[in-house]
């Protein structure tokens, strides 16, 4: 089974390609280009240096969110395509858990963290399995104050990782009340790989949808939504 994966809900556009558990390659691109100029590029250079064509695949796992909403219609729109072309379906990863995925530590509890704005952070908190993530905490967005607090309430130690981390370290290491590490910057963004590795699990679950039926999820409105309402109520 060939898996492609892609991920641009945040700062990094990755994707990668994983044959029978197998991580077959993987493309990351962090610098300041936006997500249109770069993935279909390095979707196509990855395919064919690994020698594999894009009729060969059986799924498209893709980031689904929270995250940026740009990247977000981005990964969304570049999935649908693929998806809708080759006749194959759509497997999609919390963006959250996918990061959540980049720690290998069986049992550690993991507190993703993707800078929400306005003081604000997307966030899930996981426990790490040889499988799928267990959920502790569902994806949901919340003042970082609200983050922490709910990471204390669980007593253990935890690790933080994901764009947040750089927004908010300070805060959370002065107030979260037990051993805290942060992720290093190799499994800090984004990586194709773990989103790969959660697709292809999610697939052999059913867990997947037609193209026609993928969606990002949001969380919340968009900021020219909220600004919009602002106006509307003035």
């Amino acid at each position: 089974m060939k898996v492609l994966s892609i991920d641009s809900s945040g700062l990094v556009a990755a994707t990668a390609l994983i044959s029978d558990g197998i991580l077959v390659a993987e493309y990351t691109i962090h610098n300041k280009k936006t997500h249109s100029q770069t993935l279909l590029p390095m979707i196509s250079d990855m395919l064919k240096m690994a020698d594999v064509k894009s009729g060969e695949l059986d799924c498209v796992a893709v980031s689904a969110g929270p995250g940026s909403f740009t990247g977000l219609r981005i990964g969304a729109s570049t999935a649908k395509g693929l998806a809708w072309t080759l006749g194959i379906p759509i497997v999609p990863v919390s963006s959250l858990m996918g990061l959540a995925a980049n720690i290998s530590e069986r049992g550690a509890v993991v507190c993703p963290v993707m800078d929400a704005r306005r003081n604000q952070a997307y966030y899930g908190i996981y426990r790490m399995t040889d499988e799928l993530p267990e959920v502790i905490a569902e994806p949901d967005v919340a003042a970082i104050e609200a983050v922490v607090e709910e990471v204390n309430a669980i007593g253990e130690p935890v690790i933080y990782l994901g764009d947040g981390v750089p927004v908010f370290a300070e805060w959370i290491q002065k107030n979260t009340a037990v051993p805290v590490k942060f992720a290093d910057e190799v499994n800090r963004y984004q990586r194709g790989a773990s989103v790969a590795r959660l697709g292809s699990l999610l697939y052999e679950k059913g867990e997947y949808v037609e193209a026609a039926e993928f969606a990002p999820v949001y969380l919340r409105k968009s900021q020219a939504e909220r600004e919009r309402e602002e106006r509307e109520h003035v």
